[in-house]
């Protein structure tokens, strides 16, 4: 995957185009509005509630740059109007587990339920099978039915779950883990 590849256009439910992509060192300022813009939600499910600043970003970037570029990790950002409104991963696991990757998404307020998180599941899925994995795994909360109801669009299954992993508001939220054989998968999809 180069810097700025493009993978996929689409529209989504109500009309907007979307170019699914690679990251590349240009999205630098446009990344950290993303990233930031989850600072301001009340999400239960979200982990990070503080802002970045834009050095932190920048060392972000350059880090990812470097991990995609190493074969580490597979990303893919949604654009809509010149505006990044998604980003996704797969970090690739080493050793024992190196036929197996880890899926991290987000799609900014505004630009959910309209399809992209779905394409970029299957994108990110298609990618993960390019490069050889075997098992995709994710990790969600509980109370994220939006996701999981994406997750479960595409193929993935609850088989795990920490019962009172997350802590947050004086109250304790399972993580449910979650994962995708994708022979299976890719069985599947043939026959239908």
């Amino acid at each position: 995957m180069r810097p700025g590849e493009i993978l996929r256009n689409f529209f989504t439910k109500d009309g907007r185009e979307v170019i699914l992509r690679a990251v590349q060192w240009e999205d630098l300022d446009d990344l950290l509005d993303f990233i930031n813009s989850f600072a301001e939600e009340d999400l239960e499910f979200l982990p990070r509630r503080v802002e970045m600043t834009r050095n932190e970003e920048a060392d972000w970037l350059s880090w990812r740059l470097a991990a995609i570029e190493k074969g580490d990790i597979i990303n893919v950002l949604a654009e809509v109007d010149g505006k990044i409104v998604g980003n996704s991963e797969v970090k690739l696991l080493k050793g024992v587990r190196s036929h197996m990757g880890e899926i991290g998404i987000r799609v900014r307020y505004g630009y959910r339920d309209l399809g992209i998180g779905t394409k970029m599941m299957k994108t990110l899925i298609e990618e993960s099978r390019k490069a050889g994995l075997k098992v995709l795994i994710l990790r969600t909360f509980e109370n994220n039915n939006r996701a999981k109801h994406v997750y479960e669009k595409v193929g993935f299954v609850e088989t795990g779950r920490i019962p009172r992993g997350v802590y947050r508001k004086d109250e304790y939220i399972d993580e449910i883990i979650m994962s995708l054989d994708l022979e299976r998968y890719e069985n599947q999809n043939q026959k239908s």
